[in-house]
């Protein structure tokens, strides 16, 4: 029998599911708590992250209203707009990326591949949240293409449904290897997957606690970002058909390690990032995943976080990130 969420247009863009690990012998570095993670950096498009469970939904969206163009925007690294080019390149659609900054001289990173994904590049100078993109777009339709606009992080109520599914996918994992969790940890900007699981964790009833770590001074949304989290979920449950509302007492935001601000590198994610590559071989980024990773061992280190809990962590992805972000995290001082 299909649900709600089943009846939603979907295109298949990633690898799912994605693994479910133990960090053990970070676990044993730091003397307990016991911490999952769950490799969204492992979906498999372009280089993988979260993005691409939201972008699924959105193409999904965007193929069943005839569309024949992709436009979204973001900052000159954006990962999610190095997964729309991709999504985009996957579905037969063109793309328009509404980039923060200035072209450089030799592109790298995300921008590198946004190019070799065959993306238009617009850049905006101060603007890196898609500012321009309802201009960009009705230059498009004026030329005749029908774009289909991906909002900033891929976060409406459609993306959101992405992670309504990924708090499924957890569910049946951690039933299958007979565990629990205290509570799911990652990093909150745009909105779209910290709504998606507080709405996923209530439909599936996965009994943990939903903590954002706040990674932008300047979120998603024109009011606070705790109420741009809220209407965000309740639209997604409008969409699937769920009665429940939620409020404030839904949202756990770990709001202090914002630092110097949004993609400002200092001593909590560097720091994080070699933890994480040196206990466990894996890479998180300079401005998402790093950032969140270091809050929680800071959470752990004040003992917000005891011993004796099951943490997850939900690795979104990022990694091409690191590579523009080299002297910052070789050489701080320089």
């Amino acid at each position: 029998m299909q649900t709600p969420l089943d009846q939603q247009p979907r295109a298949s863009l990633g690898f799912f599911p994605t693994p479910l690990v133990e960090l053990s012998r970070l676990s044993r570095y730091l003397g307990g708590p016991r911490i999952l993670m769950k490799r969204d950096d492992q979906t498999g498009l372009a280089l993988g992250g979260n993005k691409t469970r939201k972008l699924e939904y959105l193409v999904g969206a965007a193929l069943a209203a005839g569309c024949d163009t992709l436009i979204t925007g973001g900052a000159a690294q954006s990962n999610h707009c190095r997964q729309t080019a991709a999504a985009a390149a996957a579905s037969g659609l063109a793309c328009h990326l509404v980039l923060g900054g200035e072209a450089p001289e030799t592109p790298d990173g995300n921008l590198l591949l946004d190019q070799l994904l065959g993306a238009v590049i617009h850049w905006s100078g101060e603007l890196r949240k898609g500012e321009r993109i309802p201009e960009i777009a009705e230059q498009l339709r004026a030329a005749g293409r029908k774009p289909y606009i991906v909002p900033y992080g891929g976060s409406n109520a459609v993306g959101a449904l992405g992670y309504v599914n990924a708090a499924a996918e957890l569910q049946q994992q951690l039933d299958k290897q007979n565990l629990q969790i205290d509570r799911m940890l990652f990093a909150s900007s745009s909105g779209g997957t910290h709504a998606g699981l507080i709405v996923g964790t209530y439909q599936y009833e996965l009994r943990c606690e939903v903590a954002g770590i706040s990674i932008d001074k300047d979120e998603a949304g024109d009011g606070p970002y705790p109420e741009h989290l809220c209407q965000l979920a309740n639209a997604t449950a409008d969409l699937l058909g769920i009665d429940q509302r939620f409020d404030s007492s839904a949202i756990t935001l770990q709001d202090q390690f914002t630092g110097a601000g949004y993609g400002v590198v200092g001593e909590l994610e560097r720091e994080a990032i070699k933890l994480l590559a040196t206990q466990e071989g894996i890479l998180v980024d300079p401005v998402y995943t790093g950032r969140a990773m270091g809050a929680l061992l800071q959470l752990i280190e004040q003992g917000v976080y005891t011993k004796d809990e099951t943490l997850l962590f939900w690795h979104t992805g990022g990694a091409p990130a690191l590579f523009p972000y080299a002297a910052s995290l070789i050489n701080p001082g320089r």
